[in-house]
């Protein structure tokens, strides 16, 4: 059956002081776990911040609030949603934004989490809501541009409709667990992504620029690193997404033609549009730059992990370790099978690759697992089989 208009009717956006404190007092009263969503600007906008945080709980019905009017301040509604549960899909994507604006859980379930660990085979919203409620949410809004103002109404149902059906969908959820043996291990699951710390800033991020393995020698990464550090401070400054200020393979591009003059560069595709052409000198200075660099402080090609190296070379690097993952590997692969739970749910594959690259000397595979951030219901059911995996041999 589609879902095409909220039960209650579309409410009124929240966009002033005085209807978020009648908003707050109105999700205070209300009673039960709060359904909470927010909507980004990825792909459009720089920072990832929220542009429209929805809420709804029963007895307070549903709410759409935009934060930017309220000057990205929430810290009003925090009072009354701290204590319920909140009840999120994909919960790690939404936490951070929420925290920007004043907002954090003392508690949270989430659907997506909750499906994966019940063995549904697709754990998308849509489906979910679709294979468990019955109901098809029109869908297609959410890598819109959020910041857009004043926001379609369209938008605005998809929004609120979001929300309309996590309660439900939470319930039934919690029940499948339940049944399947499963509920504490969605609550370890669920508070490590509440207390998750945020990732630390990667060291070198302009690596990741796409096409780099196109780029070989260390004079050309210097270009990619130039162009990718300009580009990064006028997206930051302007807001807007770094790829809609100069796209990655304009980057890669530059790198391997290697222009010698502003005019060859803004020959170059890309380059010769109406847009970049005003920043033609910008991006040559970056070229500038990287050209200038002395030999010793151009970037190397590769760079040493912190980790193992590439599985594909363990055979020959250390044929034990290759047999340590592989006999892991199938012993997750089968307890993976008998709980329906996908296997880089019962434990991190990087954790594993670790722990099989370097068993722990003492042969406590337990508290390497723990000292890998692995919950205790994994380690309760990964254990005792990994203690066998890591005494293989080739």
């Amino acid at each position: 059956m589609p879902l095409l208009r909220p039960a209650d009717g579309l409410p009124d956006v929240v966009a002033d002081a005085g209807a978020l404190e009648r908003t707050a007092a109105a999700f205070a009263a209300g009673s039960g776990p709060v359904a909470v969503d927010a909507e980004r600007a990825s792909g459009f906008r720089y920072s990832q911040r929220a542009y429209l945080v929805q809420l709804r709980r029963a007895g307070a019905g549903s709410a759409l609030i935009d934060p930017i009017p309220l000057g990205s301040d929430l810290s009003a509604l925090s009072p009354a949603l701290t204590g319920p549960e909140w009840v999120l899909h994909a919960a790690s994507q939404d936490l951070p934004c929420l925290a920007e604006v004043g907002l954090a859980p003392t508690s949270l379930f989430d659907t997506e989490l909750a499906g994966r660990l019940a063995g549904l085979p697709r754990v998308g919203l849509g489906p979910m809501v679709e294979q468990l409620l019955g109901l098809a949410l029109e869908k297609g809004h959410g890598a819109a541009d959020w910041s857009r103002r004043p926001l379609p109404e369209d938008w605005l149902v998809y929004a609120a409709l979001d929300v309309e059906v996590l309660i439900e969908l939470r319930d039934l959820l919690a029940g499948m667990l339940a049944e399947q043996g499963k509920s504490e291990f969605a609550a370890q699951e669920f508070e490590a992504v509440r207390t998750a710390a945020a990732p630390a800033p990667r060291a070198e991020p302009w690596r990741r620029t796409s096409g780099i393995h196109k780029v070989r020698k260390p004079r050309a990464l210097a270009v990619v690193r130039a162009l990718w550090e300009a580009r990064d401070k006028l997206a930051a400054e302007r807001d807007i997404a770094p790829g809609r200020v100069l796209p990655d393979a304009a980057i890669v591009d530059a790198a391997v033609n290697a222009p010698a003059t502003p005019g060859a560069l803004a020959a170059m595709p890309v380059f010769r549009g109406r847009s970049q052409r005003r920043l033609t000198s910008y991006w040559f200075a970056a070229l500038e730059r990287a050209a200038q660099l002395p030999a010793e402080e151009l970037p190397r090609a590769t760079v040493p992990g912190d980790g193992p190296p590439p599985v594909a070379r363990w055979s020959d690097r250390d044929p034990d370790a290759a047999a340590r993952l592989s006999a892991a590997r199938s012993a997750l692969a089968d307890l993976a099978e008998k709980w329906s739970i996908p296997v880089e749910n019962l434990l991190l594959p990087d954790l594993l690759r670790r722990l099989c690259w370097t068993p722990p000397a003492d042969g406590d595979v337990a508290a390497a697992l723990a000292a890998g951030g692995a919950r205790p219901w994994q380690i309760a059911l990964t254990a005792p089989l990994l203690e066998k995996a890591v005494a293989a041999k080739a």
